[in-house]
Order: C-alpha cells, then structure tokens, then sequence
C-alpha cells in the first residue's frame, strides 16, 4: 500500500478548500490552510500490522503525511524513544511517566527535523531549488542539515542573539544565515516577504500545510510506542502552538482509523513565563491571543504572537487540558531534574515542559494516579549558556592517589551528614 489520501488544503476558518499548491492563507476569510485527507480511503487498510512491518522511521506512517509515493528528504528521521522514566516519576510523586525523546532525533537532535523532512519532500515535489525558514534555532539547523543531504541551497533567517550552539548546528551545512535586529516575529514578517518576491520554498510560510503535518509523526509514535494505546496526559511545549493541535490530530486520526481507542486525551501548553501568551490566554478562559514581546532564556519557544496559538487554546480547552508558565530559573532547575534522574540533557524547551508539568502537578491540574507523557523537543547541548554556571565545575588535582583520596574522603563524609 502506498500514496497519500490528501484530498485538498482546507481553510479552518470558514472551510474553503484548494488544490495542493505552496500556498497558506486563504484568499477569501486569510485564514490559515491546512491537509485535508480522505480518510475512508484507508480504512481497514492501513492496519497496525501494516504499520509494524515497515522500518523505524516517521515514514511509517506515510499515508498520513502529505506526499506523494516516498520521501525524497529524510527518509531515516523519527522514531526516537518513549523512556518510561521511573526516577523522575519518585521525584515528581505520580504513577506513571513516559518522556518521549526528541532530544535525539536524528538528525540534528530537534523534533524539527520531522517537519522539515516532509516540508523540503513535499518542496522537492513542488520543484523548489532553493528553500528557508524563519527560525528560533532548531529549524535553522534541521533546514541547514536536511537541504544539504537532499541537493539543496538552503537561506535560514534568524533572531541575531541567538544561542551560539544553534548557529554552530546551522552554518556547519553551508547554509547562508542571515540575522536579524530583532525579535522572531520580525524575521517572520521579512521572510513572509521574501518568499512572495523571490519564490523560493519557505518550509513555515508558503508550505507550512505540509511542513505542520509533520508534526503528527510525534503522536503516533507515543501511541505505538505505547502499545497501541492512547495516553491520558499530554504535556507539549508551546511555540507557534501548532504542535498542540497536530498531536491532538494525530490522535483523533488513529481513533478515526480503528487503530486505538479512545481515552479522553488531554492535552496541556507549556510555555516560559517570559513568553507565554497563548497560556495566558487559557488560565485567563478566554480565546483571544494578545502577542507580547518575548523575554527568556527558552528562545526555541520565544514566539511572541502565536501563529497557532488561537487554535492551541481551543484544543487545551476542549480536551481538558490545562496550561501553565515557568520562570527562567524554574526552567534550569526543571533541566538539572531531568539530567540527574533520567540522565537525558534537554534544551531550555524541555526544561519548560518538565517545569510547567511539576507545577501542573503540585496543583492538582495533572493528576498523580494516571499516565502522563511530557514531550521533549530538543537536546541541550544546543543551549549550554542556560546552564554553563549551574553545574559541578572540576576540582583540579595532580596525577596523584593521596591527593584523590583527600577528596574521596570529603565526598564520603558529605554524603554521611
């Protein structure tokens, strides 16, 4: 079996459909556009056994991600681990965790190299040569990586203060960077011009219907990985929110196909205090997303004025969920957690999820006796800076066993008072 059931791009505002063009916005309402599937074509077709019989990867599930036949970029990424994280579920004093590990997804250690996959097959498709992105960092890099394997010139448009190691994880590719004075909602705003003058394939802007259903592949892996089952809690950190609603798509669409069961999934936003509009927006109850100007050490989240962040609100409320903010020095304790109970390094983004989790938690809003999945988006050798002053430096000795002995007895009356 092969082929996608992409019937059209679709309008979620007032439902327009079009044919399947590098185009977002529609020309009627300027809503955004997004994958429409037949789903009863694969109907008692598209079966776990299916499914398990094809290789490790995202592309497992290819008939629920908009292409046409194979992908032509990335055919290797996805299927990172679900780690059923049972020191931090003693650290936290709940049942059952699960911490599904994007931190090291291959091939540039970001859930973004998902959506990038689907993004440049689909812009290969389209007979894009050179494509881009605005990106907070983990985009830029998986940009930068995936164009170079598949032939590609490649532009990446970036905050200019960006953590270094994003920067390193893109120009290493040969990707042409350019900074920008500014915040990312600026770089978005050029890029959304550039595209329209030059033509070039821009993964989050003219194919960000394609690009956005990558995101999918991270659910249905949980529910496999779960042994065919839904989770109760989901915890996403929250960016643009889309990867909020693509979660709680993917679900709906294995329920839809006969490969789950329903579970009453619900879905909680993760967001920095610094930047957290769209979390704002749901402990408030209200629907309307007022952009600020984001100010955190979690950059990668570090969207002022949430392009998904209308519809993430809908899906944390309509699902039950909840959502919740930390501050910058409660995401570093969040990432020092995680390290020292798991031993899984993530960047400044999961130390969000983790964090706004704990205190969900503490609050009663996620309870202790059911099972939660937290989503880990990105690894934190990308954003050492956050942490570089929070660990044990070294203690320096001479190549000598008296001087070790000195300290190993220190450490050892420590640990005894």
């Amino acid at each position: 079996m092969s082929g996608s059931i992409v019937r059209a791009l679709k309008c979620r505002e007032c439902g327009q459909e079009y044919p399947i063009e590098p185009i977002h916005v529609c020309e009627f309402c300027f809503g955004p556009l997004e994958v429409a599937y037949d789903y009863d074509k694969l109907k008692g077709k598209f079966t776990r056994a299916l499914i398990e019989s094809r290789p490790q990867t995202m592309w497992r599930y290819k008939e629920l991600l908009p292409i046409d036949g194979e992908p032509t970029v990335g055919a290797q990424n996805g299927f990172t681990p679900l780690v059923r994280a049972r020191n931090l579920e003693k650290a936290l004093g709940v049942k059952e965790l699960y911490i599904k590990n994007d931190s090291v997804c291959y091939p540039t250690l970001s859930f973004k190299d998902r959506v990038v996959s689907v993004a440049l097959s689909k812009a290969v498709e389209f007979g894009f040569k050179t494509v881009a992105c605005a990106s907070t960092g983990n985009l830029a890099g998986s940009v930068a990586a995936n164009a170079a394997a598949a032939g590609l010139e490649s532009y990446v448009f970036i905050p200019h203060d960006l953590e270094q190691g994003k920067v390193l994880g893109a120009g290493i590719f040969g990707t042409k960077i350019i900074g920008i004075r500014g915040k990312y909602d600026d770089v978005n705003r050029l890029c959304s011009e550039v595209a329209g003058k030059y033509g070039w394939g821009f993964v989050n802007v003219n194919v960000r219907p394609f690009y956005a259903e990558g995101s999918k592949s991270l659910g249905y892996e949980i529910m496999e990985q779960l042994g065919w089952k839904v989770p109760k809690h989901v915890v996403v950190p929250m960016a643009s929110g889309s990867l909020c609603t693509k979660i709680d798509k993917s679900i709906k669409e294995f329920i839809k196909l006969g490969l789950v069961e329903e579970n009453g999934t619900a879905v909680y936003g993760a967001q920095a205090t610094g930047c957290s509009p769209i979390s704002k927006s749901v402990k408030e109850g209200t629907d309307l997303i007022h952009p600020v100007i984001a100010d955190t050490i979690a950059k990668s989240l570090a969207i002022g004025n949430p392009a998904d962040g209308f519809y993430a609100n809908r899906v944390i409320r309509e699902s039950g969920g909840w959502s919740e903010d930390v501050s910058d020095q409660e995401v570093i304790a969040a990432m020092k957690l995680l390290a020292e109970t798991e031993g899984i390094f993530a960047e400044t983004a999961g130390g969000v999820t983790l964090g706004c989790a704990q205190k969900m938690i503490e609050s009663g809003r996620l309870p202790r006796d059911e099972s939660i999945v937290l989503c880990i988006t990105g690894n934190g050798l990308k954003t050492q800076e956050a942490v570089i002053n929070e660990i044990n430096k070294p203690r320096i000795i001479d190549a000598s066993l008296k001087e070790f002995d000195v300290l190993a007895e220190a450490d050892k009356a420590k640990l005894a008072s």
